[in-house]
C-alpha cells in the first residue's frame, strides 16, 4: 500500500454519492518527517470541509494538488497549537487567492475569541469573509443532503468530536423500472418523491424506490475515554480517531486526556463501527507503526493506519 511520498493512498467504496477524505496531517503535538500536524479534508458534492488546520496546512494542500479556496468550512476540535497553528497562514493563502466564499469556522466555546486573536496577531494583505460560529453538543449545520453534529469530549481544553451524517436518499429499482417500462425525464420526478401519472396508472416513488440511509464519519481528535467516544463513534461507518499511544503508556495517556490504540479499538467494536482509521500519533512511533496497528487490530480488524496524504473514498 506504501507508495512515494507525494502520491496519494487511495482506497474506493461503491456509493451514489462519494465522499472524499485527504488526510493532510497525521502526527501527535510534534510534526515528524513523514507526519505533518493533524488537519483532515471531508469533500462531499460542493462541500471541502477542514477538520483541524495545523502548522504547514497550507503547503500540504499544495502538495496533495488541492485548492484550498474551495474551502467552505473549517471545523476546529479543540485551540491546542498541533491542531490550529495553521490557520494563519492558511487565511493569508486564501486571501492571496481571491477566495470569494465566506469561511464558516466551527468550534468549541472560546473560538470568537481565539479567531479574533489570530485576526490581530499580523497585518493581512487584503480581506476575508469569516463567519464564527460556537458549538453546543448536537446538530449545528443542517442541509437537504447531510448534517453535521457536535459531540462533547474529555481534553484538557474544551474539546469536540465531529460527525459528518449523510441523509438517506431515494435509490431507484433499476428492475422495476425495466419491467414498468419506465425511462426518460419522469424517473427524475419519481426521484425527487413525486407521483407520476404513466400509461394511466399512478406511479408512486415507493412502487420503483427505496429509501438508503446515509453514510456517517466520526471524528474524534484528542481525549480521555469517555462516553462521547462512544457517542460520536456509534453505528459509524468510519471512524476517524486519534491513537497517541500504544496500551503500554496508558497512565500517560490518561495524565494527558489521550487514547491508546487499544482503547480506541474498543470505541470501534463497542460502537459497531464499519471501518476504523487511526491517526495522531506520537512522534515516538515514527518507525514502530506497525505496534500501533497490531495493537488495534487485535481488537477491531478493520483497522488502517492513516498516512499524510493517504485518500479515502467511500
Amino acid at each position: 500500500m506504501q507508495q512515494a511520498s507525494r502520491k496519494l493512498f487511495k482506497i474506493s467504496f461503491l456509493s451514489l454519492d462519494m465522499i472524499e477524505l485527504t488526510f493532510l496531517g497525521t502526527s501527535q503535538a510534534i510534526p515528524t518527517r513523514k507526519r505533518n500536524h493533524t488537519a483532515i479534508l471531508l469533500r462531499y458534492k460542493d462541500e471541502m470541509l477542514l477538520i483541524d488546520c495545523g502548522e504547514g496546512t497550507q503547503r500540504q494542500f499544495r502538495i496533495a494538488n488541492i485548492n484550498p479556496c474551495k474551502l467552505t468550512g473549517l471545523l476546529i476540535t479543540h485551540w491546542h497549537g498541533d491542531h490550529i497553528l495553521g490557520i494563519p497562514g492558511l487565511l493569508q493563502t486564501l486571501v492571496l487567492n481571491g477566495y470569494n466564499k465566506t469561511l464558516h469556522v466551527y468550534g468549541p466555546k472560546g473560538t470568537r475569541k481565539f479567531m479574533q486573536l489570530i485576526l490581530n496577531m499580523f497585518i493581512f494583505v487584503g480581506k476575508i469573509k469569516i463567519s464564527v460560529n460556537e458549538l453546543e453538543e448536537g446538530i449545528f449545520l443542517k442541509k437537504e443532503d447531510f448534517s453535521l453534529e457536535a459531540i462533547n469530549l474529555k481534553h484538557s481544553a474544551r474539546c469536540l468530536a465531529y460527525s459528518f451524517l449523510e441523509a438517506e436518499k431515494r435509490k431507484m429499482d433499476k428492475e422495476k423500472l425495466k419491467k414498468l417500462g419506465i425511462k426518460g425525464k419522469i424517473i427524475g420526478e419519481l426521484q425527487k418523491g413525486k407521483n407520476i401519472e404513466y400509461k394511466g396508472k399512478i406511479i408512486k416513488p415507493e412502487d420503483v424506490s427505496f429509501m438508503k440511509k446515509g453514510k456517517k464519519i466520526a471524528f474524534i481528535l484528542d481525549t480521555a475515554l469517555c462516553n462521547g467516544c462512544y457517542k460520536a463513534a456509534k453505528n459509524a461507518d468510519l471512524l476517524v480517531a486519534e491513537s497517541t499511544y500504544s496500551a503500554e503508556l496508558a497512565k500517560k495517556a490518561a495524565e494527558y486526556k489521550h487514547l491508546t490504540a487499544k482503547q480506541t479499538a474498543q470505541i470501534a467494536k463497542r460502537s459497531k463501527v464499519k471501518q476504523l482509521i487511526l491517526t495522531h500519533l506520537s512522534q515516538r512511533y515514527e518507525y514502530k507503526e506497525k505496534k500501533i496497528l497490531d495493537e488495534a487490530k487485535k481488537i477491531f480488524s478493520n483497522t488502517i493506519l492513516a498516512r499524510d496524504f493517504m485518500n479515502i473514498k467511500l
